[in-house]
């Protein structure tokens, strides 16, 4: 195989992994379910390499599970892997927003004051149907600014994993979501890294609070 033909697979698997892992989160394909890789192949339309390398970054990321004789089929949360995924979020993102208050850019300021701004018209007008992709984006973005990829790459899985788990969160609470957004841009933008971490402390506390699994509770189950 040549470099042009190795890159090439690389990129589909990693498409198509972006592809199982969306349609994992977005209940597509249900906790315990069989994935065979001549269904997925077919149904993102590409061969079984790169859905064979998708599979295994997806089991890597705790999204599948593969047992001998039985293949791969998409993973079953427990009770404590699901407030191991709310723990998690409540060390790394303070942490993801204090290091934004100190790395971040002028884009990265520019976009997250844009999101705030369009999150806060769409709460207050009712308008929610946006607001998912928008915290997703505001969340994605505040990362980043965070200057470290191991870091931004690690809030972006787990951010993943708690929406397959838990959903998108409630609406009720989307107004004083973006309150609380807005709140943290502004230290971040004022380079206030405690106060970012005690402000982006409090929404993650907030928003575990209201939380509940999204699956049957037989789905997210402790095992033997």
């Amino acid at each position: 195989m040549n470099g042009t033909e190795g890159t090439g697979r690389r990129i589909s698997a990693q498409v198509v992994c972006g592809a199982i892992r969306d349609d994992i989160v977005g209940g597509f394909f249900p906790p315990g379910g069989r994935l065979t890789e001549e269904l997925l192949a077919r149904r993102y339309g590409v061969s079984r390499v790169p859905v064979r390398e998708a599979l295994r970054t997806l089991e890597s990321e705790g999204f599948v599970r593969t047992r001998r004789h039985a293949g791969a089929s998409v993973a079953e949360p427990t009770e404590q892997e699901a407030a191991d995924l709310l723990e998690m979020r409540g060390l790394l993102e303070p942490l993801g927003a204090a290091r934004a208050a100190q790395r971040r850019g002028e884009a990265h300021l520019k976009v997250l004051r844009g999101l705030v701004r369009l999150g806060q018209e769409r709460a207050e007008q009712g308008q929610l149907s946006d607001l998912p992709s928008l915290g997703g984006w505001f969340h994605e973005t505040l990362a980043q600014a965070s200057g470290s990829p191991t870091l931004a790459a690690l809030l972006t899985q787990l951010r993943h994993k708690i929406t397959w788990v838990f959903g998108d969160g409630p609406t009720p609470r989307a107004v004083q979501a973006w309150q609380e957004h807005a709140a943290i841009v502004d230290a971040v933008a004022r380079g206030d890294a405690d106060r970012a971490r005690r402000l982006a402390a409090l929404h993650v506390e907030r928003a575990v609070a209201v939380r509940t699994p999204k699956h049957p509770v037989n789905a997210i189950r402790r095992r033997a």
